[in-house]
């Protein structure tokens, strides 16, 4: 059994080699201390070749800053706003894998894991510390990594669900920022239109996922008139807090983990850190456990609501990229667009506004040139834009395309129109939906 000491970060930081794969806990909850240890041995030319893992990461990531090259390779799970412009200067890079199977990676050492870099809770009285908002794949690379390191921060809150035993860790460092926190996304008007026709396909009893951002935040919104909702999602924010606090969210209907929210990490103002610490009602589990599909699927009338950043008239949703340029990552959307499915009376639902900031239509003919498949097409069935819902299950190409048309943005639906009769003929006007 292992008997961690309490070592500087610079100390802790010394354990990781030439060559090492790095595995920080993510989001929030990332432990700058010990990146900024490692940012100090490569500024004296003491390491290199470390390649660094993980879900997105908020505040600065040095480990992707061109000036690294060679000593530093991040090579994310998921791209965040911090490390894209690098990713797809090449400078950084990203690994494409459903959020359910990243844990495998570790556990299969397919990633040779040399250490886990995780901040935690204050322990309890029984020596366990939680990794409070990040628990992701952190469990898989404790139990993988040759070092684990572990940032004590008080301000890590103190959730239950998977916990870790002091014994796991081979040093302890301490550290008191704050996680960082974002604050409540207002929906715009079209995001508000978007939450509202989401809200009308959730039955009463629901079990929901949706992320964070403005748009789930008008989904949630729109829910205060539902009964017995329930969450289990991989990341939840500050929108469903008033649903919770309202009772519509009780988690009654669940039939796992009952009565409780259920998730594997979170991004949202101190205020959602702070509803979860020590609260029986929530469970931070596994990612293995959280976005696994079947688990998924245990829960009646399971919802899942992702978005896109295009989708083609047949169906094809990208939700990763803007042509060959990579913006965020698979994530876990087909994980849950798959669950809902399986689920008795479940739910795939894709939402998104008809048009970019910049007035580009997302419903488009094909998909731009490199750019990738999140969900396929015989997996898309709800589609929702401020101009309606539509569902695509058990319907044919050319059906699809009528659909997804009525849907687009009015100035838009002309261009789409000629395509769809470009690609399939003339017996595409004689098609009734």
């Amino acid at each position: 059994m292992k008997h961690p000491q309490y070592v500087s970060a610079d100390r802790a930081a010394s354990s990781v080699r030439d060559g090492d794969h790095i595995h920080l806990s993510s989001v929030a909850s990332v432990p700058h201390i010990l990146v900024e240890a490692l940012v100090r041995r490569a500024d004296a030319g003491d390491i290199r070749d470390l390649h660094f893992h993980h879900f997105h990461t908020e505040g600065p990531a040095p480990y992707s800053d061109p000036k690294y090259e060679g000593i530093f390779f991040e090579q994310g799970f998921f791209v965040g706003p911090n490390t894209r412009s690098s990713v797809n200067a090449g400078y950084a890079d990203y690994l494409p894998v459903h959020l359910s199977e990243s844990q495998a990676l570790y556990r299969s050492g397919r990633i040779p894991l040399g250490v886990a870099m995780v901040q935690v809770s204050l322990p309890d009285a029984d020596g366990k510390v939680s990794l409070g908002t990040s628990v992701d794949c952190s469990i898989a690379a404790i139990e993988s990594a040759r070092v684990v390191i572990g940032v004590v921060n008080p301000n890590v809150p103190f959730a239950y669900g998977d916990l870790v035993d002091l014994s796991q860790f081979d040093f302890l460092v301490e550290d008191d920022r704050p996680l960082f926190a974002k604050p409540y996304a207002e929906p715009t008007p079209d995001e508000a239109a978007i939450g509202r026709l989401c809200a009308d396909l959730v039955p009463d009893g629901a079990c929901i996922q949706m992320g964070i951002g403005s748009l789930p935040n008008a989904v949630a919104s729109h829910l205060g008139g539902h009964r017995h909702l329930g969450i289990h999602t991989e990341m939840f924010a500050d929108g469903v807090l008033e649903l919770i606090e309202k009772g519509v969210i009780d988690g009654s209907n669940k039939r796992l983990d009952t009565g409780r929210v259920t998730a594997s990490f979170l991004l949202g103002s101190q205020k959602v850190y702070d509803f979860i610490d020590r609260n029986e009602g929530v469970v931070m589990k596994d990612i293995k456990y959280v976005n696994n599909p079947f688990n998924i699927a245990q829960n009646p009338c399971a919802v899942a609501i992702n978005s896109a950043t295009e989708v083609d008239l047949t169906g094809q949703i990208c939700a990763d990229s803007i042509g060959t340029r990579i913006y965020s990552g698979t994530g876990g959307q087909l994980d849950f667009v798959r669950g809902a499915t399986m689920s008795e009376g479940g739910v795939s639902i894709t939402a998104f506004t008809s048009r970019t900031r910049k007035g580009a239509t997302k419903i488009v003919p094909t998909l731009h040139e490199g750019a990738g498949v999140v969900t396929p097409r015989a997996d898309a069935h709800w589609i929702v834009t401020e101009y309606g819902a539509v569902d695509l299950t058990g319907r044919s190409l050319q059906e699809r395309a009528r659909l997804l048309i009525s849907i687009a943005h009015p100035d838009d639906r002309e261009m789409l129109d000629r395509a769809a009769f470009g690609r399939f003929g003339p017996h595409y006007y004689a098609v009734r939906v």
